[in-house]
């Protein structure tokens, strides 16, 4: 009986654990991003690259204070970035319609690409499933992620930041399960003069 209960909780903890997404490693080549972003310009990591590096950031939706914060601390500083001959792109899995609103709040001006079927965030290995008890009570403060995206299936992504050298391998992997926590934009910097 106590090897029965033993198993039970051992597969427990691995469902548990193969539900949180794990992130991709530093050194390891950055998937490719090919798409349309919220201006309607085809935005391709391969070919941004050869400009400079680019800082990838995943990020929840126009709902998220969280992300909101964020995307305009990223606005706020675009000019350093430039000087620094780095491109920034941020991914959501909200319809475009949603990312407007994200653009409003923040007032980005940077490549914001609307990821609803996850592809790229699957690929980045951002994705994860809101649990039933969250979902919930999203839903009670009038949040909801599957409207947003225009599927069923309660997928999020992690808010992670990758920066993507020019060679188009990853540099600097922010990666958090905690939705709280973001890469602050100094921190960024920093890392990306250290690559110059």
């Amino acid at each position: 009986m106590k090897f029965l209960a033993l198993s039970v909780l051992i597969f427990a903890s691995l469902t548990v654990m193969a539900q949180q997404p794990m992130s991709l490693l530093v050194g390891s080549k950055a998937p490719k991003i090919e798409a349309v972003d919220n201006n309607g310009e085809a935005f391709s990591l391969e070919q941004t690259l050869k400009n400079g590096p680019v800082v990838v950031v995943f990020y929840r939706g126009e709902w998220c204070s969280y992300c909101n914060r964020h995307m305009a601390a990223l606005e706020e500083s675009l000019t350093q970035f430039k000087k620094l001959g780095v491109s920034v792109v941020a991914i959501t899995p909200e319809l475009a319609k949603y990312v407007k609103k994200t653009v409003k709040k923040t007032s980005a001006s940077f490549s914001i690409i609307s990821d609803p079927n996850h592809k790229i965030m699957d690929e980045w290995r951002v994705s994860f499933m809101l649990d039933e008890t969250m979902y919930s009570r999203y839903k009670n403060f009038g949040i909801n992620v599957d409207r947003a995206s225009g599927n069923k299936d309660r997928i999020l992504p992690v808010p992670a930041t990758y920066i993507i050298g020019k060679d188009g391998k990853i540099e600097v992997v922010h990666f958090n399960n905690d939705y709280t926590e973001r890469m602050p934009v100094e921190d960024i910097l920093s890392a990306l003069k250290e690559l110059q």
